[in-house]
């Protein structure tokens, strides 16, 4: 589908979990710093906006869930639902479709991104919100952490980032397919992860990989212009002028080249054309969004 045909809009979120629970993603309790969820809930429609939470990514679900609906509350919204998907079955059972077919906003916890795709990729709720979104204007898909991840169709999985220019050190997985175009990673920053998006592009130099920081996100529009939110950074990496890419020839556990990967840093309210690989950079004197 042509980027000028979708309609809908994707929020990716770089995560920014709640310190204290666990060091291990997958049981971490994601919290969204009240000033991009602001963000989510103003596409959205502002706070009648009927928001669907779906937690399947996390190990503690019922626990997120809560969150959610706490955090949705602190910005005034009051019809906020959440849809705890932990099977196939949930996928498809009538008060999961219903619930997808009417929200204005899907919004896509952090934890384990194969989830996600394991439970909602290929069901009814998954060819739902993909028809939603590229024929809605309005209609939102957010996700934090494994959330955003699990929007593109080439999905980062899992990968050591001591290891990560390592070939075979990062393992891929199909997605859910929102944004063919790129590759998210999140928690970017923080957990140091630029040899890991480096070799996913390497692996797929036609696509365009975003590392986003905690607090930090994407707005992106028609499947092409990205803004970009929140107060940390998103690292572009653009593969399409590779001079030089040895991962296809090289053996399992080699080091590998990457000549003349383009490399973009950007800050709230820079914008991103995916089609185009162009930046255009937030005027100095402009107000941050």
């Amino acid at each position: 589908m042509s980027h000028s045909k979708i309609k809908g809009t994707l929020i990716p979120i770089g995560g920014n979990e709640d310190k204290g629970i666990e060091e291990n993603e997958k049981y971490t309790l994601e919290f969204i710093q009240e000033g991009i969820l602001y963000h989510v809930v103003q596409q959205a429609g502002g706070k009648d906006a009927h928001i669907v939470v779906i937690p399947t990514a996390s190990s503690i679900p019922v626990e997120v869930g809560e969150n959610y609906l706490s955090a949705f509350s602190a910005l005034g919204c009051k019809n906020v639902t959440v849809l705890d998907i932990r099977s196939v079955e949930d996928s498809e059972k009538q008060t999961s479709i219903d619930l997808v077919k009417q929200a204005n906003c899907i919004m896509f916890s952090g934890g384990d991104q194969s989830k996600i795709t394991n439970k909602i990729g290929g069901t009814t709720i998954h060819k739902i919100m993909l028809d939603r979104y590229q024929n809605e204007t309005g209609f939102v898909i957010a996700g934090t952490s494994a959330g955003a991840m699990a929007m593109t169709n080439e999905m980062i999985a899992g990968g050591s980032p001591k290891d990560a220019f390592v070939k075979g050190a990062v393992t891929m997985y199909k997605g859910l397919g929102l944004i063919p175009e790129l590759i998210i990673d999140t928690h970017f920053i923080q957990r140091g992860r630029f040899g890991r998006v480096s070799q996913a592009v390497s692996k797929f130099p036609n696509l365009v990989g975003f590392g986003l920081a905690e607090d930090t996100g994407m707005i992106i529009k028609n499947g092409n212009d990205c803004t970009v939110i929140g107060s940390g950074m998103v690292i572009v990496f653009d593969g399409h002028k590779l001079t030089h890419n040895n991962e296809k020839v090289l053996e399992e556990g080699t080091p590998m080249t990457m000549v003349n990967l383009v490399v973009n840093i950007l800050t709230n309210g820079d914008l991103y054309n995916i089609e185009n690989r162009q930046v255009s950079v937030l005027p100095i004197e402009a107000d941050f969004i």
